[in-house]
């Protein structure tokens, strides 16, 4: 086998910036070596059984050299694999990758650039900067603000920057930020410029410091901005003011914590990252099928006998069509059968699998779906109920006082999740989280049985807790805990509207 390295840009930060070349070379490798600069959320493209390498450089700690970090890449495509080296930005720009591949050259190793957005052009544009504009600059230069220490005099031509009338943009200079501004003003450069700094931009993280030349120094040590920055000097800083939109969103740098199932998460992630939260997953809860599904078998087995086919969430619907089709069966042998759902989600699912729902209650709760069928004839009907264990037992006990037959089959069960007791213990108790989101009783009671019982409280202490309708609340007043947030709408589109709602109104206060 030959092997081959795919030198990647994985862009500044924001995971949706990378290439769809990009990411088809991640999932086609079978090993990953990525750097602090890429967002780890990447490695979720490759392969289950691709070998992952953390060769990040931090503030001078480096876990591998890059001498180090060359022989790997030789190493590694030289025994036959097909390596993705994923790197901050684009790999040519101020990355090393020529260097990189310099030793894959010498080694007589196959190699292919996938180009990368660099963070020269998205953390000013996420920080509302424009690099060109027609009124204020006509040329932008790129420049490194970390040369190479081992050089015995500068190849930067200083009077030659100060000169340009365009914008300047330095990498990595946030510890030479002194040196750079005294060496602009020492060539001329009017100390009235303005200057802005770009802290992990595009990301949930990103942080501006704006000012002059004459301030920028002051403002960035009272503001304690660290590495990894972006320099920019020059006239079109000045457009920040009315051109910025990414820090204007709604929940822009709160870290949120979404305890859903992980591949159920996704919608959740989604939505807040849109509005500028920073979502921390750490599912409690994952779904599992029910430990006996034989009752399941039976009732899908005997399915004509049923008048009313009932589900109460897009579990159900999951658990009860994937056995459905286990058993060789399709939705045609549902055709004489009514349908109900509780909330949109679950009828959409439902819907999805090719069946409609008949009634859809007003609100989402099993108290609801008892006063839709207030004007069925349910009396002597027979319902078919797949369900999680431990279910709330409203639906069937009304249903069976209105006069029908219910059969409550368990499809489905919420175990304990992946998330790490000692992860989550340590993210509350550094104050990296804002909120913790709920969206079932059930992620209420992994939650809990996470944290030291003694601790718990503690932990949550200043932690703003958010709960996706009044059951899930209930449940986590049961335990002691008070929500801050309760969705009117128990939907993750209304649990998105409430806490944006929260947040808007204390910012305001």
């Amino acid at each position: 086998m030959t092997g081959k390295v795919y030198l990647i840009g994985a862009g500044p930060g924001d995971p949706g910036l990378i290439t769809r070349k990009g990411i088809d070379c991640i999932a086609a490798a079978d090993v990953v070596v990525y750097d602090y600069l890429a967002s780890a959320e990447l490695l979720k493209y490759a392969r289950a059984d691709a070998e992952l390498i953390y060769v990040g450089k931090k503030g001078g700690d480096h876990t591998l050299n890059q001498e180090g970090i060359n022989a790997l890449l030789v190493k590694k495509a030289g025994a036959g694999r097909v390596v993705a080296r994923l790197k901050g930005g684009d790999p040519f720009i101020f990355g090393r990758g020529g260097e990189e591949i310099e030793e894959l050259v010498a080694a007589g190793l196959a190699f292919e650039v996938v180009p990368g957005v660099t963070s020269a052009v998205a953390a000013p544009a996420y920080a509302g900067i424009p690099l060109t504009h027609r009124q204020f600059a006509s040329c932008v230069t790129f420049i490194t603000g970390h040369e190479d220490p081992d050089k015995t005099e500068s190849m930067l031509n200083w009077q030659a920057l100060a000169d340009t009338g365009g914008t300047l943009v330095f990498f990595m200079g946030v510890k030479n930020l002194p040196n750079i501004v005294e060496k602009l003003w020492q060539s001329g450069k009017d100390p009235k410029t303005p200057a802005a700094l770009v802290r992990w931009g595009t990301t949930a993280g990103q942080q501006t410091v704006s000012g002059t030349l004459e301030t920028i120094c002051g403002k960035v040590a009272a503001a304690g901005l660290k590495a990894p920055c972006i320099i920019v000097i020059g006239e079109v800083v000045s457009l920040r003011e009315k051109m910025q939109w990414f820090e204007n969103r709604p929940l822009f740098g709160r870290r949120i914590v979404v305890t859903r199932a992980r591949k159920q998460a996704s919608d959740l992630v989604e939505r807040l990252s849109q509005m500028g939260a920073a979502c921390l997953e750490m599912p409690v809860i994952e779904i599992e099928p029910a430990k006996d599904l034989s009752a399941l078998d039976a009732a899908i087995e005997n399915i004509s006998g049923y008048d009313w086919l009932v589900f109460t969430s897009v579990n159900g619907v999951d658990a009860f069509f994937t056995r459905l089709q286990g058993l060789g069966y399709d939705t045609r042998v549902l055709g004489r059968i009514r349908t109900a759902a509780i909330g949109p989600a679950t009828a959409k699912r439902m819907n999805d699998n090719g069946l409609n729902a008949d009634i859809i209650p007003e609100s989402y709760r099993a108290e609801s779906v008892v006063s839709a069928f207030a004007g069925q004839n349910v009396s002597g009907k027979k319902f078919l109920l797949p369900r999680a264990e431990g279910a709330r037992p409203v639906l069937p006990e009304e249903l069976s006082k209105m006069g029908a037959s219910v059969d409550e089959i368990l499809s489905y069960r919420a175990v304990q999740g992946q998330a790490e007791a000692k992860d989550l213990a340590e993210a509350l108790k550094s104050g990296r989280v804002d909120m913790v989101t709920f969206t079932s009783s059930s992620t209420v009671k992994n939650f809990m049985a996470l944290l030291p019982e003694s601790m718990a409280k503690q932990l949550l202490s200043g932690t703003t807790l958010a709960a996706i309708g009044p059951i899930t609340a209930q449940t986590a007043s049961d335990m002691g805990l008070e929500m801050d947030v309760i969705a009117d709408e128990y939907t993750i589109d209304g649990l998105c509207k409430a806490i944006a709602a929260y947040y808007q109104k204390k910012t305001a206060v």
